[in-house]
């Protein structure tokens, strides 16, 4: 199976930067990704908490959609809960319109507290929301007959979208999981497409392979398939031309992001050592840093593990500078991505005859060289 790369992108940016000018970085690098050959770019959605100010990742993909031309584009994710499921819909086809079929849907129940309470939403009901509303949007999306719905939260009558998704480009629906097997239920009870957050730094992550399984497991009760081509798993990543390059490279911008947003902001406990978080982390195995070699070494074992996946998301942090970040993507995609997507099997191939085979070339050689000389 062809591992197929990408960004996920929150994006998180440090209090204090210019609000302006971290959407400018944002679509500058997926403009980058767009230069390098990567497949895919996600980015959220978030209201609250200073660090990621993205509100509208429809809005902000269909600007990068005018900036780029291969590159898939996908919504990481949309919170279903805080949307009525026809605007949801209809935003997200009008961008696989304009983006001629590169946008993808990825959904969530959302993961801030805060955003859900400034919506007058209990944490307690999010889940439930977004299984009422992922079951309205496969209607919609999918279905071709009108959808009528009636929860305690929206309603749809007799309702049907204007536009289809773009024709002969299937608009990927992808939902997100996150620590739990719920995510991966709901993938599977639809036979949608999976997205898991995995080795999230300082957490407890269950095993991707038993999320895998919980997926198959949900399908099969509901006559549906799901396959792991179709999965995406995301991981942090960063690269440089040597281990201690890059951890030295990371470690002030991860210390910040864990002390002031994860515990300070977002609550969590704080279980990565003060100043040390990117060693320890790296240590757990929660995040790749390093060289090219054990970047692709630290991969292949996540496939081994999971039993493998389609595609592997870089988690995309502002851990270090712009340039290293930029430096980072541009490694994975020289020197890791043709490791699994076979696109060094025909020039090692070719060195490999021409190294076994040169003792007849050259003898060849000289002997056309000596008849020209008669």
């Amino acid at each position: 199976m062809t591992l197929k790369f990408g960004a996920f992108m929150a994006p998180f940016h440090g209090l204090g930067e210019n609000p302006a000018a971290t959407f400018w970085r944002n679509m500058e690098l997926i403009e980058w990704l767009d230069v390098l050959g990567i497949d895919e770019a996600w980015v959220g959605e978030h209201h609250s908490g200073g660090w990621s100010l993205i509100s509208s990742p429809e809005l902000f993909l269909a600007a990068a959609a005018e900036r780029t031309r291969q590159i898939k584009l996908g919504t990481g994710v949309v919170s279903l809960p805080y949307h009525h499921p026809l605007t949801a819909a209809g935003r997200i086809v009008q961008l696989h319109h304009q983006s001629r079929g590169r946008a993808m849907f990825g959904m969530g129940a959302g993961v801030s507290p805060a955003d859900a309470s400034m919506m007058g939403i209990a944490p307690s009901d999010q889940r439930r929301m977004m299984a009422e509303s992922l079951d309205a949007l496969v209607g919609l999306i999918k279905g071709t007959e009108p959808v009528t719905s009636k929860t305690d939260w929206f309603e749809l009558a007799d309702a049907s979208l204007q536009l289809r998704p773009y024709p002969n480009q299937p608009l990927d629906m992808v939902v997100a999981s996150a620590g739990s097997e719920r995510g991966m239920r709901l993938a599977g009870k639809y036979g949608l497409q999976a997205l898991t957050f995995a080795g999230r730094p300082g957490m407890q992550d269950p095993p991707l392979a038993a999320l895998w399984e919980a997926a198959e497991d949900e399908a099969a009760k509901h006559g549906q398939t799901v396959d792991r081509k179709d999965w995406r798993v995301t991981v942090c990543v960063h690269i440089a031309e040597s281990r201690k390059e890059a951890l030295d490279q990371v470690r002030p911008g991860m210390s910040r992001w864990y002390q002031e947003y994860v515990r300070d902001t977002f609550g969590a406990p704080a279980t990565l050592p003060a100043g040390q978080e990117a060693d320890a982390a790296l240590e757990s195995g929660s995040v790749i840093i390093g060289s090219p070699e054990e970047a692709v070494e630290a991969i292949q074992r996540k496939l081994d593990e999971s039993g493998g996946f389609g595609t592997l998301l870089v988690n995309t942090h502002d851990w270090a500078s712009r340039e290293d970040i930029k430096r980072s993507f541009e490694l994975l995609s020289r020197y890791v991505v043709p490791e699994f997507n076979g696109a060094l099997d025909g020039p090692r191939a070719s060195q490999r005859w021409v190294a076994e085979n040169r003792s007849g070339f050259q003898a060849q050689a000289r002997e056309a060289a000596q008849a020209t000389t008669k």
